[in-house]
């Protein structure tokens, strides 16, 4: 998410005005971020109360899916339809996007027909590329680097249960230092919780992520999960082996044998800790029926938080000033 200095084209209800986009959590102010979680918590609660809210009326969503998902596929689709708008699922064999076509054209074309783009591929630079490109706003659905929409709505789960300070928390991530990993590592850097990353040898983050926790203090990585549950209000895992590394997944296995969610681990957590997970989820790999079926698990409320997370970042990039007044009359 940034300022690119590019004019949306003009498009049917909209106001000229600089270009943002959401490709990640590190570029989010504060204020941004508290606007984002407080109008997601309205949208829900609009949603929940019967109260529609066409916000992006007769606007238009393309979402180009180099990797599947069920759960962004419907949440930004049906986000869409909620919000009174459209959603087009563009797969990889519709485009070839930096094959049949390079993402420059890609990004040109679209910006005629549509009003924002949705993005969930491999590389982040052919991300970065579609948002320099496209004259409408981009949001990074996920690629191999971040993954800022689920820790957006995972955020907005957090506050659901422990309220709007998340700074005093203690989070534990267990598993792959990847792209989950590396976008908590950017919202902890915003919100100043604590941290916890427990990664097996070699699966550590990007080397400038380990720098920026260490530099900011905003967290420990350890390759021992005791030590990073111990404690913990939110214990944290994600698949071992994610879209792409297949080919890996015999070794991960092995490799990450200890670094299992179950509840002999969780035991160590503090006494009222809460599981997340993203999903998909593997079960009896990263994590084991009784602790995602289980009384501690929130996993659920954050697959439902997507529709809601997204549904936000929808509007603020078109409607900004909705995001305004929720900040106001739904408390940031």
């Amino acid at each position: 998410m940034r300022a690119t200095g590019q004019k949306n084209r003009i498009a049917p209800q909209a106001e000229i005005r600089t270009k943002r986009d959401f490709l990640d959590m590190a570029t989010l102010g504060p204020d941004e971020l508290s606007g984002l979680l407080a109008l997601a918590a309205r949208l829900k609660a609009e949603l929940k109360s019967g109260i529609e809210h066409p916000y992006l009326r007769g606007r238009t969503l393309a979402m180009i899916f180099q990797k599947p998902s069920l759960r962004t596929r419907i949440t930004f689709e049906t986000g869409m339809a909620q919000l009174g708008g459209h959603a087009i699922y563009l797969a990889p064999s519709d485009i070839g996007i930096g094959e049949r076509e390079t993402v420059k054209d890609v990004a040109r074309n679209l910006s005629r027909w549509i009003d924002l783009i949705m993005i969930r591929t491999f590389a982040h630079e052919t991300c970065l590329e579609l948002a320099r490109e496209a004259s409408v706003p981009v949001i990074n659905g996920l690629t191999d680097l971040l993954h800022p929409c689920q820790v957006l709505a995972d955020l907005q789960t957090l506050r659901e249960h422990f309220g709007r300070d998340l700074s005093k928390l203690r989070i534990a991530f267990v598993g792959d230092g990847f792209n989950l990993a590396q976008s908590w590592i950017e919202a902890a850097g915003l919100l100043g919780f604590d941290l916890r990353l427990a990664v097996p040898p070699g699966y550590e983050p990007e080397k400038r992520f380990i720098e920026r926790m260490r530099r900011e203090e905003i967290g420990v990585l350890t390759s021992d999960p005791l030590k990073a549950v111990t404690g913990a209000d939110v214990v944290y895992t994600d698949t071992w082996t994610s879209m792409g590394r297949e080919k890996e997944a015999a070794q991960r296995r092995r490799d990450f044998k200890e670094f299992q969610v179950n509840s002999a681990l969780l035991r160590h957590a503090a006494k009222d800790a809460l599981v997340m997970h993203c999903l998909p989820a593997h079960r009896g790999e990263e994590i084991t029926d009784e602790v995602i079926d289980g009384p501690s698990s929130i996993v659920l409320d954050q697959a439902e938080n997507r529709l809601h997370a997204q549904k936000a970042v929808m509007v603020w990039l078109l409607r900004p000033e909705v995001l305004a007044h929720a900040a106001l009359t739904h408390g940031a």
